[in-house]
């Protein structure tokens, strides 16, 4: 069975996760690595005063921590370098987890061989004690199997450690600080040291469901938004979707853009030259619609379809749309300029508009999504951008448009009441010219 888009792109953002965990888990190796070898330098230098036999053991308990630490530092600028050329993979995790248990257990081992230490006096050497810090770094890779193996890998070699000779230090002191350092608190140490793992993995594996969740949430709102216009992502950001399939009915502004003769310019012309001019009719449209506030309902090949809706401020809606079709006729007219002074073909637009009640929403599959508007006034609005090419106007817009913005019809030329087909009643219209003021 093979993963969905949505489930494959899920399955990557995770393992991309997990692979930039784990280069900061190799700085963090490093980092760890120069403490030691700061704290060592400063806070461990070998008494003045000691035995012999005490300065030897110092001496040769510093190359054994200088050779693990030192070792333990190369693992992690390996991986580090290794991360940043692309180079790490998911499996290589299982392998640096190992090595930071293996460091661990060498690093005690080689300390307990060097004083003649039995597994009673494990948890009194500070090698021990980066335990918490392995731990801390299965955390970070977000891997609830990871952290699980990484904590069964510690108990089992702390458990070693804990039994070479044990009990042996018994009656060794003369205090009661045998009591201590013998099996039996060990043993306590090394439950202590499991329960606190599966309190990590727990932890480990809720914040993986909670990265899960949050992914594939914000995958799902990309997928949304790459069918919706760019105008309803606040909406879904908010969890507006189900209102938006409900739809609603309510008043809106309807303009329709097409291009004249396009059908004949593009017979016999090369297919970069169609859409070069298209890719640039397009963003024209595009850039006008934003700067007035529209909503792209949909490009048809060479017309498109913009709405202009605000329930809150429908006069504003409204000179919107007056308002961007003014523009779009400027911006047609100053592009069709330059093309003719460059030896093109000009560019001829018809921009409709009207003002009315539609059925607005979004419709389709969660796969599919599609914002539409539907209703008298959009099939209206197509009319007079139809409407203009037998007028010999470039704009058609309904007096109904320009009462609701609350604009006269100064400067428009009146053309009277029509009958549009379709339609049981007249509509009053009014026009202006190619490059009329």
């Amino acid at each position: 069975m093979t993963d969905t888009p949505g489930q494959s792109d899920l399955s990557h953002l995770l393992t991309r996760a997990e692979l930039d965990a784990e280069r900061l888990v190799s700085l963090l190796r490093m980092g760890v690595s120069i403490g030691l070898v700061m704290f060592l330098w400063i806070a461990v230098s070998p008494p003045e005063a000691t035995t012999t036999g005490v300065l030897h053991v110092l001496k040769f308990q510093w190359i054994y921590a200088a050779g693990t630490v030192g070792c333990y530092f190369l693992l992690g600028l390996l991986t580090w370098i290794l991360s940043r050329r692309g180079l790490v993979r998911v499996w290589m995790i299982w392998l640096t987890a190992t090595a930071d248990v293996v460091f661990i257990v060498i690093s005690v081992w080689l300390s307990m061989q060097n004083t003649q230490l039995t597994g009673d006096a494990v948890f009194t050497l500070p090698s021990i004690w980066l335990v918490p810090i392995v731990l801390s770094f299965s955390v970070l890779r977000v891997n609830p199997k990871v952290m699980a193996y990484t904590v069964v890998l510690l108990v089992i070699g702390v458990g070693f450690l804990i039994s070479v000779e044990a009990g042996q230090m018994r009656g060794l002191f003369d205090g009661p600080v045998w009591i201590f350092l013998s099996p039996p608190p060990n043993l306590m140490r090394l439950v202590m040291i499991g329960l606190a793992g599966v309190v990590l993995y727990v932890a480990v594996r809720r914040t993986q469901q909670l990265l899960h969740r949050s992914i594939d949430t914000a995958l799902r709102n990309a997928n949304l938004t790459r069918y919706l216009p760019e105008q309803l992502v606040t909406r879904l950001a908010g969890g507006g979707l189900d209102q938006l399939q409900q739809g609603q009915r309510h008043d809106v502004g309807v303009l329709f853009i097409d291009m004249r003769d396009f059908t004949g310019w593009s017979e016999n012309r090369a297919p970069q030259e169609v859409t070069g001019l298209m890719t640039e009719y397009r963003d024209r449209i595009a850039s006008v619609s934003d700067k007035n506030g529209g909503i792209i309902d949909k490009f048809m090949g060479d017309a498109a379809m913009i709405v202009f809706e605000r329930d809150n401020d429908p006069q504003s809606a409204a000179r919107a749309c007056v308002a961007c079709a003014m523009s779009l006729a400027q911006s047609m007219a100053d592009w069709s300029e330059g093309r003719k002074a460059s030896g093109e073909t000009p560019v001829n637009v018809g921009i409709g508009a009207h003002w009315g009640e539609v059925f607005s929403g979004v419709v389709g599959s969660q796969q599919r999504l599609e914002y539409s508007v539907f209703g008298d006034t959009v099939n209206a609005a197509a009319r007079l951008e139809q409407m203009t090419k037998a007028e010999g106007m470039e704009i058609i817009l309904s007096g109904d448009l320009l009462s609701a913005a609350g604009l006269a019809d100064d400067g428009w030329d009146n053309l009277g009441d029509v009958a549009l087909r379709g339609r049981s009643h007249e509509l009053r219209l009014f026009g202006r010219r190619t490059g009329s003021g």
